[in-house]
């Protein structure tokens, strides 16, 4: 593998297994989720080593800090060589919660709640 001094944001996220693929990477960067410097960045922004993004995906913003570049797609176990996941517990909370609420409320005519829910609102009200 060669030594890079610096990579396009779109190819970097899509080889680090952000998003499954280079055309949803650059999507994310023409929508704005994609954010370097408190500024919105286009997809052909170069990064370097040592650069702090953050990227929205599903309703938290994940803030990562390059470790090493690569502009080849790697295997899962790998990517924690190329990344460091520099996220709050506060936004994973919010994740969490936002996930249960989303369980919790039941579309009209969809039944009643099954054991598994039941169990799951006890668990989060803290009944017994």
């Amino acid at each position: 593998m060669r030594e890079l001094s610096e990579v396009r944001i779109d190819k970097f996220l899509w080889a680090v297994r952000l998003f499954k693929t280079r055309s949803l990477a650059t999507e994310a960067c023409k929508k704005g989720r994609v954010i370097i410097d408190g500024a919105q960045v286009k997809a052909s922004r170069n990064i370097h080593q040592g650069t702090v993004f953050s990227v929205k995906k599903e309703n938290i913003y994940v803030m990562l800090k390059v470790k090493k570049l690569l502009d080849n797609r790697v295997g899962a176990k790998l990517v924690v060589d190329f990344l460091e996941d520099l996220t709050t517990d506060e936004e994973y909370e919010k994740f969490e919660l936002d996930r249960l609420a989303k369980q919790l409320n039941r579309d009209k005519g969809t039944g009643r709640p099954t054991k598994k829910d039941r169990r799951d609102l006890e668990r989060f009200f803290g009944e017994d």
